[in-house]
């Protein structure tokens, strides 16, 4: 929490709320599989946020860009003062930083070409 409410310059409390609303939607977003491989390189705390309120039997939605911005906002909670791509940004970049090289690329390969500009460069 620390280090991405560094990186965004904001509060402890946000960065977890933005944590918990990107792992939530991103682990939503995976196959079955690619979900379980980025869970096992996830600090036990983080993985614990990660499942939390998890429903494998629920549908997913569509997987486009704009719907996984939507959902993020929906979980985070609308600011108007924040740019919720950047704010996504900063989470992947934190992950990036943290997973494997090799898990970050088949996650962001198991996205849309829309949603992977929200990853960082390699």
């Amino acid at each position: 929490m620390n280090e991405l409410a560094k990186d965004l310059d904001w509060n402890e409390q946000s960065a977890f709320r933005l944590l918990k609303a990107v792992l939530h939607t991103l682990r939503d977003w995976l196959s079955p599989e690619e979900m379980a491989d980025l869970s096992a390189q996830l600090p036990t705390l983080i993985r614990g946020i990660y499942f939390e309120g998890w429903n494998p039997a629920e549908p997913a939605w569509e997987r486009k860009k704009s719907d996984f911005v939507i959902c993020v906002r929906n979980s985070f909670g609308y600011e108007p003062e924040i740019d919720t791509d950047k704010a996504i940004g900063a989470v992947f970049r934190l992950l990036d930083r943290h997973i494997s090289h090799g898990e970050i690329v088949q996650v962001r390969n198991s996205m849309k070409k829309s949603l992977r500009q929200l990853w960082p460069e390699e």
